[in-house]
């Protein structure tokens, strides 16, 4: 995924009220809408390197809005409303090995009356239900983690695709890592010990779990490379 616009540099001053970020740039301090709901813990530190998008848009109340932040020397995808984007993407250029020459792709499909699934992959007679969790989180140099709250969105999406494999669907939960350098990935059982509960039991109900990490610039990012799913 390119970025349609140019991204500006900046320096962090502060988030707030979850949607707003103070950025200093080069002539100007301006807010930028922070498109990410989640905690962002270990981001938000005052003077990162970010990165904004201007917008043009008459409608929108704030001209900037945050794409990538800059923390211990690693690039991190903040935009949640990126993920399926990029996910999407990957998808349909076979950047993700598992999820490979389909012959349809359909984002956002309900799968009953309360939880949609980001795609439905069809493959010959094969129907396949994908759910994308954007990863920011990371406390070493080398693993990424999820969640970075506790989630029980979360935990309802990994027990409604246990529902859909009892179905005759094939699933999949795609962690999508948007953090530069990582090698490995696990589930942040310290910060949601339940989330990590129906994890083990989706897994052992056949619920495929990836992770791919992002190829980060501020001129694009894409899938580039699978990682190791570390279960402790």
């Amino acid at each position: 995924m390119e970025f349609t616009k140019s991204l500006i540099k900046g320096k962090l001053i502060k988030r707030y009220k979850r949607f707003f970020a103070d950025v200093k740039l080069e002539k100007e301090t301006i807010t930028a809408h922070c498109p990410n709901t989640g905690s962002m813990r270990g981001l938000l530190d005052e003077g990162n390197e970010v990165y904004v998008s201007p917008n043009n848009d008459p409608r929108r109340k704030l001209k900037f809005g945050l794409e990538i932040i800059k923390s211990r020397k690693n690039l991190v995808g903040v935009n949640t409303h990126m993920a399926n984007r990029i996910a999407q993407h990957g998808i349909e250029n076979n950047l993700i090995y598992e999820l490979k020459n389909n012959n349809t792709i359909r984002p956002e499909v309900f799968f009953n009356k309360e939880t949609r699934f980001d795609f439905l992959l069809e493959k010959k007679a094969q129907k396949s239900f994908v759910e994308v969790k954007n990863v920011t989180l990371f406390r070493d140099g080398k693993t990424a983690e999820f969640p970075d709250a506790v989630t029980t969105r979360g935990s309802k999406h990994l027990l409604t695709l246990i529902d859909a494999i009892k179905k005759g669907y094939k699933t999949y939960l795609l962690f999508l890592i948007q953090i530069q350098n990582m090698k490995y990935f696990k589930i942040a059982k310290d910060i949601d010990e339940q989330y990590y509960k129906n994890y083990l039991l989706a897994k052992k109900a056949g619920v495929n779990f990836l992770a791919y990490r992002c190829n980060i610039s501020s001129k694009k990012i894409f899938i580039d490379q699978k990682l190791k799913i570390i279960d402790e």
